[in-house]
């Protein structure tokens, strides 16, 4: 990873090394039909600095295994204190049954550098193979030294990647995840793992002050074996970590569902309030 620094007056360059936003984790295989578990793809950007840093007027680039860069999209305004994530939400070949749970940014229309009309919503990122930048602004990323580069990530057969190897290949059931930090080399900083979504900005808002379809589930940590729900809720749907099919019912609001039989760990659960699909992400303890 790489920063660009403006300095007005007297700036500390530590801050700026002890505050980084990196790539740490993308998800390739969303809505891929009759195999694929969750519905979009996903990239999910981190904080793994010592400092709370903002980033402004920032975007999230994607090229190919080979050539260039070819779309892009805007970010809006984001501030993360030290070890928080951020959600964005890109594209979906259609199928999938997991909804991704309260992403901090679903991505409408991208851009594409050669000014042809976009197809679709987010970006399609390469199942295997492709690369990803977070960069400072929207001009075009020609490779992981390029100035406006804040984090790079080549996997699979890309042709540009940071350090001496790309990152291995996500699959439709595996993202690929940094390990920890940034050395500043894909192949060792990353490694292949399930899926693990995180938004964590939007995990410490009140309940009460979001839409019931964003956070139908009053208790998100179950302690005493019962999930109470905050809406109507039909088609309830429990899957494991790992996305297999568990528990069935549909509620009503302000009821509950028991839940014994479950072992201590993360569950995700779906459903459809007012007609419209649901999940979020419980912890069993």
């Amino acid at each position: 990873m790489k920063k660009a620094f403006t300095f007005i007056g007297l700036v500390s360059i530590a801050a700026f090394f002890n505050a980084q936003i990196v790539i740490n984790e993308v998800y390739t295989g969303g809505g891929v039909l009759g195999i694929s578990l969750l519905t979009h793809d996903f990239i999910e950007l981190k904080n793994i600095g010592s400092s709370t840093t903002t980033l402004n007027g920032a975007t999230i680039q994607y090229g190919p295994a080979t050539g260039g860069f070819t779309q892009y999209h805007t970010l809006p305004s984001i501030t993360l204190s030290p070890g928080q994530t951020y959600l964005i939400q890109e594209g979906t070949e259609g199928g999938g049954v997991i909804n991704l749970i309260n992403p901090n940014l679903i991505v409408g229309a991208v851009v594409n550098f050669d000014g042809s009309p976009t197809v679709g919503l987010g970006l399609a990122i390469g199942l295997t193979s492709g690369k990803v930048a977070l960069a400072s602004n929207n001009t075009q990323v020609t490779g992981p030294a390029a100035s406006n580069v804040l984090d790079f990530v080549g996997y699979g057969l890309a042709n540009q990647y940071e350090g001496s190897g790309a990152a291995p290949s996500p699959t439709i059931l595996n993202s690929i995840t940094r390990t920890s930090g940034d050395t500043n080399n894909n192949g060792a900083d990353f490694t292949v793992t399930l899926p693990s979504p995180s938004s964590s900005v939007l995990a410490i808002n009140d309940f009460n002050n979001m839409p019931k379809q964003s956070r139908f589930i009053k208790n998100s940590f179950v302690k005493n074996n019962e999930i109470i729900f905050g809406a109507d809720v039909k088609d309830i749907k429990v899957y494991s970590s790992t996305g297999r099919l568990i528990k069935t019912a549909s509620v009503k609001e302000g009821a509950t569902l028991n839940v014994a039989e479950l072992q201590k760990g993360n569950y995700i659960i779906t459903g459809t309030v007012n007609n419209q699909p649901v999940s979020q992400k419980i912890l069993k303890d």
